[in-house]
């Protein structure tokens, strides 16, 4: 019986021979991150220093901060907060990403996301790193212990496997991969499981679009997701590294809870209606549905690849009259190679607001809509309220779809555009 990459992340850490699924292990995570935001982090530092005695951090290199929240701050409590932050990390060396863009994708460019490393946070959407042979889990409950102890308690995870097969056509794009996902295998398959994907389709596939689909995990349920990674990851992830792992890699007889194929050639855009991110519907549903608003970015769907989709489809054209798109890379990293690229002077053009990297367009604290209105959105979730008002609604779908949606300012397919 073989073991799958998760098993052997787990075993590693917990200085095992070996696990199973369903095992209680003690395992030391290799690095411990979380971001800066009221009741999380703040809450984290007070109870460190008063319920556990800890003045200085053991081992700081394990731990890395963001602020990528609240960013900039609009009133003087939340620079409060980070002031707390930038203090709280200074006197332990523990690094702070400050303004550097959103914390999940800055994580794997300074290299958290290291092949074969085990990480935790408090939010699940760090489980994009797994897009490099990471094992990176949201512990919202017990993160407390990861900073605390040099141990987390953890049950093994049964995993998931999903074999991607076959070639997305123009203008369907890893959103619509994930959503479709959601729809054959329903919002609870995975439920506090690891969501394994492979298939011949992952070699295709950028960075950008496996982060995507790795990123969105929890919404079917699982703990997170991986990739065993191939040449394509290793090479973007190795030179990064901050630690010198071997990657691992799934057995070929690994034990999994499930196994399941998806053909992506005759796969169409999708959207995902409000009020959940289990709404997943055919795009060609709800083609001219009046839209009032657009967000591109997230820590989901704001990469290069997602800036490249919306500008061809924007290029030399104009967003519609009373339509507010607004443009937010997820990191300076990225936000840099599309300004090279020329495509921040596709959008402004277009007639779009362009915006430095922060996660406040996502949780609606900025652009926030009124009651009555709609938007299409790259971002996360299109729970009711997500970005404003509660009796505004949230179309999620692809960087193409929002572009073209813009434009007509009515729910749009990109394809024309593209053809064209």
């Amino acid at each position: 019986m073989g073991y799958t990459i998760t098993e052997k992340i787990l075993a590693r850490t917990a200085g095992l021979p070996a696990v199973h699924a369903g095992d209680e292990i003690m395992a030391k995570p290799d690095f411990v991150l979380a971001y800066d935001f009221p009741g999380y982090t703040d809450v984290i530092f007070r109870q460190l220093k008063d319920d556990f005695g800890m003045i200085k951090m053991p081992e700081p290199e394990r731990f890395g901060i963001f602020i990528d929240h609240m960013v900039p701050a609009i009133t003087s409590a939340e620079e409060e907060m980070h002031k707390g932050t930038r203090e709280w990390t200074a006197i332990n060396d523990v690094k702070l990403y400050e303004r550097k863009g959103i914390g999940h994708q800055v994580a794997s460019e300074v290299g958290y996301a290291t092949p074969g490393a085990f990480v935790v946070h408090f939010d699940g959407h760090v489980s994009q790193l797994g897009t490099f042979g990471t094992l990176a889990m949201g512990l919202r409950r017990n993160v407390l212990e990861a900073f605390a102890m040099e141990k987390v308690s953890i049950r093994v995870p049964q995993t998931t496997r999903v074999d991607l097969v076959g070639t997305l056509q123009p203008g369907v794009m890893a959103r619509d991969v994930f959503h479709h996902l959601v729809r054959v295998l329903g919002s609870a398959s995975c439920r506090f499981q690891v969501l394994e994907i492979g298939g011949p389709a992952v070699a295709d596939m950028s960075n950008d679009a496996l982060q995507t689909i790795t990123g969105l995990a929890m919404f079917t349920g699982a703990l997170t997701a991986i990739v065993n990674p191939d040449a394509k990851r290793l090479e973007y992830a190795l030179p990064r590294a901050r630690k010198q792992l071997e990657p691992v890699f799934s057995d070929e007889n690994a034990v999994y809870f499930a196994r399941h194929e998806i053909n992506l050639t005759a796969l169409e855009p999708i959207v995902v209606i409000p009020p959940s991110p289990a709404n997943t519907r055919d795009l060609k549903d709800f083609l001219g549905l009046s839209v009032q608003s657009g967000y591109l970015g997230s820590c989901a769907s704001g990469r290069i690849e997602d800036m490249r989709a919306a500008a061809a489809v924007l290029k030399g054209r104009q967003i519609a009259p009373g339509f507010a798109l607004h443009v937010v890379p997820t990191s300076q990293e990225i936000m840099a190679a599309a300004s090279r690229e020329g495509l921040l002077t596709i959008f402004v053009e277009a007639g779009a607001f362009v915006s430095s990297p922060s996660c406040d367009y996502c949780f609606g604290r900025i652009a926030t809509m009124s009651a009555g209105q709609r938007a299409v959105s790259t971002g996360t979730l299109n729970v009711r309220g997500r970005m404003g008002s509660p009796d505004s609604e949230i179309y999620l779908c692809n960087a193409a779809v929002l572009a073209a949606s813009a434009i007509e300012g009515r729910i749009a397919d990109p394809r024309p555009y593209l053809q064209g």
